[in-house]
């Protein structure tokens, strides 16, 4: 089902929780690239929906509950450089490849507990749990 409308913007009630909660413009660049995919790949959701979070998290990262602008466009971890054949696991929209500071910053944006101790790896996986606990807890309310 196309996610963008007559007026080419999103159709929010269309989109994924998280993007609700996240800038217009986060929401079109999801739309439009899944509409676009979805026409590619032959009407196959799945496949649709991975290519406009790949695109998505060029632009952005989620933090909590929504999706915000990172400061330097470009792939967000490993399996989004290698591309589609990649083993390697996806960190769900945290910007693994941002600076440490960036990812301690968010970290105690989202009161993330033994973040002054955390090496770059352990805050990303500390962020995307939090991330996640986020997204539950706003998808309860």
């Amino acid at each position: 089902m196309p996610k963008t409308g007559k007026n080419d913007h999103a159709r929010k009630e269309e989109l994924p929780s998280t993007l609700q909660r996240s800038e217009q413009k986060a929401q079109d660049t999801f739309a439009k690239t899944y509409d676009a995919a979805l026409e590619t790949y032959d009407n196959d959701e799945s496949r649709a929906a991975r290519a406009a979070y790949a695109s998505l998290k060029h632009s952005y990262e989620k933090v909590g509950d929504h999706w915000e602008p990172k400061r330097k466009r470009g792939p967000s971890d490993k399996r989004a450089e290698e591309g589609i054949d990649s083993s390697a696991p996806t960190t769900g929209g945290v910007d693994a490849n941002a600076s440490k500071e960036h990812l301690y910053r968010r970290a105690r944006e989202l009161n993330v507990a033994g973040r002054s101790k955390m090496d770059k790896d352990q805050l990303v996986k500390a962020l995307q749990k939090a991330n996640d606990a986020a997204t539950r807890k706003a998808r309860a309310d």
